[in-house]
């Protein structure tokens, strides 16, 4: 009887909190980080590309290409967007 509980104390001790991150997992954050990150880059090549262009370095095909990257990206942005506000406001309707 005295070894069980010994085990049971070492293993609640050596457990991690539920609260902390688990190492090594990238998780919620990091994906969001990187969907981010590739937003941003969207947005930055289509903005070279429409300067390029307009200085007539670029074909006018690469800019129609470029601009209809950065329109998808908006809109699924937006779309996310909403989809977030609209989980919001679900939850503010929950009774308590």
């Amino acid at each position: 009887m005295e070894l069980k509980s010994l085990s049971a104390i070492q293993n609640y001790t050596s457990a991690k909190p539920a609260t902390t991150p688990a190492e090594g997992e990238g998780g919620a954050a990091a994906s969001l980080r990187n969907v981010a990150g590739d937003f941003a880059s969207t947005l930055a090549k289509s903005e070279q590309i429409a300067q390029s262009n307009m200085m007539g370095d670029v074909d006018p095909h690469a800019l129609v290409q470029a601009l209809a990257q950065t329109e998808l990206a908006v809109e699924t942005a937006v779309s996310v967007r909403n989809k977030v506000v609209e989980a919001y406001q679900e939850i503010l309707r929950m009774p308590v």
